[in-house]
Protein backbone atom coordinates (compact mmCIF):
# COMPACT_ATOMS: atom_id res chain seq x y z
CA UNK A 1 0.00 0.00 0.00
CA UNK A 2 1.19 3.09 -0.88
CA UNK A 3 0.72 7.02 0.61
CA UNK A 4 -0.48 9.70 -1.74
CA UNK A 5 -0.64 13.52 -1.52
CA UNK A 6 -3.13 15.22 -3.81
CA UNK A 7 -4.10 19.07 -4.13
CA UNK A 8 -7.50 19.77 -4.58
CA UNK A 9 -9.66 22.58 -5.88
CA UNK A 10 -13.38 23.32 -5.24
CA UNK A 11 -16.11 25.65 -5.16
CA UNK A 12 -17.50 25.24 -1.94
CA UNK A 13 -21.16 26.55 -2.80
CA UNK A 14 -23.55 23.39 -2.64
CA UNK A 15 -21.46 21.20 0.05
CA UNK A 16 -21.77 20.89 3.43
CA UNK A 17 -17.66 21.48 4.39
CA UNK A 18 -14.79 19.29 3.79
CA UNK A 19 -15.64 16.63 6.72
CA UNK A 20 -17.96 13.71 6.07
CA UNK A 21 -20.91 13.95 8.28
CA UNK A 22 -23.65 11.06 9.31
CA UNK A 23 -26.24 13.28 7.96
CA UNK A 24 -25.23 13.94 4.71
CA UNK A 25 -22.95 12.70 1.65
CA UNK A 26 -22.65 15.99 0.07
CA UNK A 27 -19.27 16.60 1.46
CA UNK A 28 -15.97 17.11 -0.58
CA UNK A 29 -13.90 14.06 1.84
CA UNK A 30 -17.42 12.29 1.47
CA UNK A 31 -17.14 12.36 -2.88
CA UNK A 32 -13.63 11.68 -2.27
CA UNK A 33 -13.98 8.61 -0.06
CA UNK A 34 -17.02 7.24 -1.91
CA UNK A 35 -14.87 7.19 -5.37
CA UNK A 36 -12.10 5.70 -3.96
CA UNK A 37 -13.47 3.01 -2.04
CA UNK A 38 -15.76 2.00 -4.96
CA UNK A 39 -11.87 2.41 -6.71
CA UNK A 40 -10.49 0.06 -4.37
CA UNK A 41 -13.28 -2.02 -4.09
CA UNK A 42 -12.71 -1.59 0.39
CA UNK A 43 -13.37 1.40 2.30
CA UNK A 44 -11.18 4.06 2.04
CA UNK A 45 -10.41 6.76 4.27
CA UNK A 46 -8.85 10.23 2.54
CA UNK A 47 -7.09 13.02 5.20
CA UNK A 48 -7.43 16.42 4.49
CA UNK A 49 -5.49 19.66 5.50
CA UNK A 50 -8.13 21.35 7.31
CA UNK A 51 -11.91 21.08 7.91
CA UNK A 52 -13.34 24.01 5.56
CA UNK A 53 -16.50 25.39 6.03
CA UNK A 54 -20.03 24.93 4.23
CA UNK A 55 -19.79 27.31 1.49
CA UNK A 56 -15.81 27.69 1.62
CA UNK A 57 -13.78 27.39 -1.69
CA UNK A 58 -10.40 25.83 -1.98
CA UNK A 59 -7.48 26.76 -4.71
CA UNK A 60 -4.80 24.37 -2.78
CA UNK A 61 -6.84 22.18 -0.65
CA UNK A 62 -3.87 19.47 0.69
CA UNK A 63 -5.17 15.89 1.38
CA UNK A 64 -4.07 12.15 1.46
CA UNK A 65 -4.37 8.68 1.08
CA UNK A 66 -3.11 5.18 1.09
CA UNK A 67 -3.95 3.04 -1.73
CA UNK A 68 -3.29 -0.39 -2.91
CA UNK A 69 -4.06 0.28 -6.32
CA UNK A 70 -1.30 -0.60 -9.12
CA UNK A 71 -1.90 2.50 -11.11
CA UNK A 72 0.36 5.38 -11.59
CA UNK A 73 -0.11 9.02 -9.75
CA UNK A 74 -1.05 10.42 -13.39
CA UNK A 75 -3.65 7.56 -14.05
CA UNK A 76 -5.03 7.74 -10.42
CA UNK A 77 -5.77 12.03 -10.84
CA UNK A 78 -7.78 10.86 -14.08
CA UNK A 79 -9.56 7.93 -13.01
CA UNK A 80 -10.80 10.80 -9.34
CA UNK A 81 -11.65 13.58 -11.55
CA UNK A 82 -13.39 11.28 -14.19
CA UNK A 83 -16.02 10.83 -11.05
CA UNK A 84 -16.31 14.05 -9.49
CA UNK A 85 -19.02 16.53 -9.92
CA UNK A 86 -17.51 19.52 -11.95
CA UNK A 87 -16.97 21.64 -8.90
CA UNK A 88 -14.21 19.53 -7.35
CA UNK A 89 -10.71 18.91 -8.93
CA UNK A 90 -7.43 17.27 -8.02
CA UNK A 91 -4.85 18.79 -9.76
CA UNK A 92 -2.11 17.02 -8.49
CA UNK A 93 -1.20 13.34 -7.25
CA UNK A 94 2.14 12.38 -5.80
CA UNK A 95 3.52 9.51 -3.89
CA UNK A 96 4.65 10.60 -0.77
CA UNK A 97 6.40 9.00 2.62
CA UNK A 98 4.34 6.59 4.40
CA UNK A 99 4.42 9.13 7.34
CA UNK A 100 3.50 11.93 5.49
CA UNK A 101 0.25 13.33 6.78
CA UNK A 102 -1.54 16.17 5.64
CA UNK A 103 -2.97 17.95 8.40
CA UNK A 104 -0.02 16.81 10.75
CA UNK A 105 2.32 17.85 8.88
CA UNK A 106 1.43 21.19 7.61
CA UNK A 107 3.79 24.11 8.33
CA UNK A 108 1.89 27.38 6.66
CA UNK A 109 -1.73 28.20 5.52
CA UNK A 110 -2.69 30.50 3.45
CA UNK A 111 -6.15 31.93 3.31
CA UNK A 112 -8.06 34.80 1.42
CA UNK A 113 -11.90 36.61 2.66
CA UNK A 114 -12.90 38.73 -0.03
CA UNK A 115 -15.02 41.69 0.62
CA UNK A 116 -16.95 43.61 -2.17
CA UNK A 117 -17.18 47.20 -0.92
CA UNK A 118 -19.80 48.20 -2.89
CA UNK A 119 -23.95 48.50 -3.17
CA UNK A 120 -24.06 47.47 -6.87
CA UNK A 121 -24.70 43.47 -7.13
CA UNK A 122 -22.58 41.36 -8.96
CA UNK A 123 -23.74 38.57 -10.64
CA UNK A 124 -20.31 36.74 -11.45
CA UNK A 125 -18.93 37.18 -8.24
CA UNK A 126 -21.62 36.71 -5.66
CA UNK A 127 -20.73 33.11 -4.74
CA UNK A 128 -17.11 34.49 -3.60
CA UNK A 129 -17.52 37.73 -1.70
CA UNK A 130 -19.21 39.01 1.21
CA UNK A 131 -20.65 42.53 0.31
CA UNK A 132 -20.44 45.24 2.67
CA UNK A 133 -21.78 48.36 1.02
CA UNK A 134 -20.70 51.16 3.28
CA UNK A 135 -17.26 52.86 3.44
CA UNK A 136 -14.54 50.95 5.14
CA UNK A 137 -11.32 52.22 6.43
CA UNK A 138 -8.79 50.17 5.30
CA UNK A 139 -5.79 52.30 6.93
CA UNK A 140 -7.85 51.74 10.43
CA UNK A 141 -7.97 47.82 9.55
CA UNK A 142 -4.57 47.77 8.83
CA UNK A 143 -3.54 48.72 12.12
CA UNK A 144 -6.12 46.25 13.94
CA UNK A 145 -4.65 43.67 11.76
CA UNK A 146 -1.16 44.55 12.79
CA UNK A 147 -2.01 43.71 16.39
CA UNK A 148 -3.49 40.26 15.24
CA UNK A 149 0.28 38.91 13.78
CA UNK A 150 2.66 37.16 15.83
CA UNK A 151 1.71 34.42 18.55
CA UNK A 152 -1.22 34.67 20.57
CA UNK A 153 -4.00 32.95 22.21
CA UNK A 154 -6.84 33.00 19.76
CA UNK A 155 -9.71 31.42 22.20
CA UNK A 156 -11.87 34.66 21.50
CA UNK A 157 -11.34 34.04 17.52
CA UNK A 158 -12.90 30.57 17.66
CA UNK A 159 -16.65 29.22 18.25
CA UNK A 160 -15.73 26.08 19.33
CA UNK A 161 -16.26 26.31 22.96
CA UNK A 162 -14.30 22.78 24.14
CA UNK A 163 -10.68 22.54 23.05
CA UNK A 164 -8.58 19.71 24.02
CA UNK A 165 -5.61 21.64 22.46
CA UNK A 166 -3.89 24.97 22.74
CA UNK A 167 -5.29 27.65 21.17
CA UNK A 168 -2.39 29.53 20.71
CA UNK A 169 -1.97 30.11 16.48
CA UNK A 170 0.73 32.57 14.95
CA UNK A 171 -0.11 34.56 12.15
CA UNK A 172 3.17 35.55 9.72
CA UNK A 173 1.43 38.08 8.05
CA UNK A 174 -2.40 39.59 7.23
CA UNK A 175 -2.27 42.12 4.14
CA UNK A 176 -5.30 44.04 3.24
CA UNK A 177 -5.54 45.46 0.18
CA UNK A 178 -7.83 47.23 -2.39
CA UNK A 179 -8.45 45.68 -6.02
CA UNK A 180 -10.92 48.04 -7.91
CA UNK A 181 -14.02 47.72 -5.41
CA UNK A 182 -12.81 44.36 -3.81
CA UNK A 183 -10.84 43.95 -1.01
CA UNK A 184 -9.01 41.46 0.08
CA UNK A 185 -7.83 40.13 3.49
CA UNK A 186 -5.01 37.27 3.13
CA UNK A 187 -3.85 35.57 6.39
CA UNK A 188 -0.47 33.17 6.64
CA UNK A 189 -0.30 31.50 9.57
CA UNK A 190 0.90 28.36 11.20
CA UNK A 191 -2.91 26.99 11.61
CA UNK A 192 -6.04 28.35 12.21
CA UNK A 193 -9.01 27.71 14.96
CA UNK A 194 -12.50 26.71 13.88
CA UNK A 195 -13.59 29.35 12.17
CA UNK A 196 -10.58 31.65 13.01
CA UNK A 197 -10.02 33.68 9.88
CA UNK A 198 -14.21 34.45 9.53
CA UNK A 199 -14.03 35.94 12.99
CA UNK A 200 -10.89 38.03 12.36
CA UNK A 201 -12.50 39.11 9.17
CA UNK A 202 -15.76 40.29 10.59
CA UNK A 203 -13.69 42.11 13.68
CA UNK A 204 -11.79 44.07 11.10
CA UNK A 205 -14.58 44.78 8.99
CA UNK A 206 -16.12 46.39 12.49
CA UNK A 207 -13.02 48.35 12.98
CA UNK A 208 -13.53 49.72 9.04
CA UNK A 209 -16.87 50.81 9.82
CA UNK A 210 -16.20 52.34 12.69
CA UNK A 211 -17.99 49.84 15.17
CA UNK A 212 -14.44 49.65 17.25
CA UNK A 213 -10.97 50.91 17.38
CA UNK A 214 -8.12 48.89 15.87
CA UNK A 215 -6.56 48.62 19.85
CA UNK A 216 -9.39 47.25 20.62
CA UNK A 217 -7.95 44.17 19.26
CA UNK A 218 -5.87 43.35 22.70
CA UNK A 219 -8.30 43.79 24.85
CA UNK A 220 -10.27 41.25 22.49
CA UNK A 221 -6.90 38.46 22.85
CA UNK A 222 -6.79 39.24 26.51
CA UNK A 223 -10.15 38.23 27.17
CA UNK A 224 -10.29 35.02 25.41
CA UNK A 225 -14.13 35.36 25.18
CA UNK A 226 -16.09 34.47 21.86
CA UNK A 227 -18.65 37.02 22.52
CA UNK A 228 -16.03 40.05 22.73
CA UNK A 229 -15.07 39.50 19.06
CA UNK A 230 -16.54 40.49 16.37
CA UNK A 231 -19.18 38.93 14.10
CA UNK A 232 -18.76 35.28 11.83
CA UNK A 233 -18.35 36.42 8.58
CA UNK A 234 -20.16 34.39 5.44
CA UNK A 235 -18.63 31.15 4.34
CA UNK A 236 -18.90 32.05 0.63
CA UNK A 237 -15.73 35.11 0.95
CA UNK A 238 -13.26 32.51 2.24
CA UNK A 239 -10.95 30.53 0.08
CA UNK A 240 -7.94 28.22 1.45
CA UNK A 241 -5.34 29.73 -1.43
CA UNK A 242 -2.35 27.03 0.02
CA UNK A 243 -0.90 24.41 2.32
CA UNK A 244 2.62 24.76 2.69
CA UNK A 245 5.31 21.72 3.76
CA UNK A 246 8.58 20.92 4.69
CA UNK A 247 10.62 20.36 1.33
CA UNK A 248 11.73 17.26 1.57
CA UNK A 249 7.35 16.21 2.01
Amino acid sequence: MKNYKLVIQYEGTRYKGWQRQDTTDNTIQGKFEQIFSKMENRKVEIAGSGRTDAGVHALGQVANVHLETTMSPKEIMDYVNRYLPEDIAVISVTEVSERFHSRLNARKKTYLYRVLNTDVPNVFHRRYVHVVPEKLDIQAMRKGADYLKGSHDFKAFCTKKKMKKSTVRHIDSIDIKMVGEEIQFLYVGNGFLYHMVRIMTGTLLEIGLGKRKPEEILEILASCKRENAGELVPGCGLTLVSVEYDERE
